[in-house]
């Protein structure tokens, strides 16, 4: 991921903001990411401005190595930047509406667990549909498995050493201006621009670090 470090930055979007349509609004996403990820990054980059050894570390080691700091530092970091990091995470996982049917390990692998795609979505939706207030529904690889978890406000999955593969922002800021309350609906139309490719590209570098773990581990032996 660009710009990993301090100073952090709005890193553009990979699409125009109008390229969701009609499922997520032209509106809703420049507010969200002009607005509600600057935030974020606004208040991360204050939270460390006077922390040389934090700002060398990455922006997900800093979410990891929070448990380790005073709250001072440690409830910042964890809101902040977890809200930079989801928010980075969410946006790159859409695409433009597309009717080419996902490909890829990923898949197969959502398949072999799942049944098929369409029982996959079934199930994340139900999970993220249980979230009280805000957070995120997210597929995640946990050794050698997926899973779907889910996290309140900015918490970061890489704060329980899950590898993220796929997120659901359902902040209400995220879908109230086209689905007003209505959750289920955002859910259904997010199911139209998810970014497969991406997710599997994600999915293989959860993969490839896994693979290196166990490999490490077998030698220790």
């Amino acid at each position: 991921m660009e710009n990993d470090k301090y100073p952090f930055v709005n890193l553009p979007l990979p699409y125009e903001y109008s390229a969701l349509e009609p499922f997520i609004d032209t509106k809703t996403m420049e507010i969200h990411h002009n607005n509600y990820l600057q935030y974020y990054i606004d208040n991360l980059n204050s939270t460390i401005a006077d922390y040389p050894e934090l700002q060398q570390l990455t922006l997900e080691e800093l979410i990891r190595n929070s448990v380790y700091l005073l709250d001072g530092l440690r409830i910042p970091i964890q809101n902040n930047g977890g809200g930079v990091y989801n928010h980075r995470f969410y946006f790159n996982g859409l695409q433009s509406p597309s009717a080419e049917k996902p490909e890829g390990r990923l898949i197969d692998m959502i398949e072999a667990q799942y049944g098929n795609l369409e029982n996959f979505l079934v199930v994340f939706k139900t999970e993220a549909l249980k979230i009280f207030g805000s957070g995120y529904a997210w597929l995640v690889f946990d050794y050698g498995k997926l899973r779907i978890i889910t996290m309140p406000n900015q918490n970061s999955p890489v704060l329980l050493d899950y590898c993220p593969i796929i997120a659901l922002d359902v902040w209400e800021h995220a879908y109230f201006l086209k689905h007003t309350y209505m959750r289920n609906a955002y859910i259904d139309d997010w199911n139209h621009v998810i970014n497969w490719e991406v997710a599997n590209a994600n999915y293989m570098e959860c993969l490839a670090n896994f693979s290196q773990i166990d490999q490490v581990t077998d030698e220790a032996f």
